[in-house]
């Protein structure tokens, strides 16, 4: 998949404003960087609307992904962007990635480990960097040298 999608969401308190590029996104992080707040933020927009005080901003619908029936619920998702918290099991899994090879979604992840079933780009590696209120995603790289 091509394109780049702006996401932003925010409340009174907290903004995030960042672009996707390809099907798969990682972040990565320390404790308390704010990935799991920037998956529940799009938890309660999706659970209670404009009731959340939350807004979300993007050219796509964004789903969170999680639990035992994350088949089921990836069988009604389409064209969107899906976000999915670390401690989730099934990422590392050969049949999530059997599964999400064949969808038309762009995945992003949260995860502190290695993806090595999953084809995902160096240059897709981000890590959430706070500035204030605001949160933003910086470029994250792992440089290979030889020996």
């Amino acid at each position: 998949m091509k394109g780049i999608h702006r996401i932003i969401i925010q409340n009174k308190r907290l903004r995030y404003d960042f672009e996707v590029r390809r099907n798969l996104t990682v972040i990565r992080g320390d404790s308390a960087t704010g990935k799991t707040t920037l998956i529940d933020m799009i938890q309660e927009y999706n659970d209670n609307g404009d009731a959340s005080s939350i807004e979300l901003a993007s050219d796509k619908q964004c789903f969170v992904l999680q639990g035992a029936t994350w088949k089921g619920q990836l069988t009604e998702i389409n064209d969107s962007i899906v976000f999915i918290d670390d401690g989730n099991a099934f990422v590392s899994s050969d049949e999530f990635a059997e599964t999400i090879r064949n969808t038309d979604n762009y995945y992003v992840i949260v995860t502190r480990e290695g993806l090595s079933n999953l084809p995902y780009s160096v240059e897709e590696i981000y890590g959430i960097r706070l500035s204030g209120r605001y949160g933003g995603l910086k470029q994250k790289y792992n440089e290979f040298y030889r020996i």
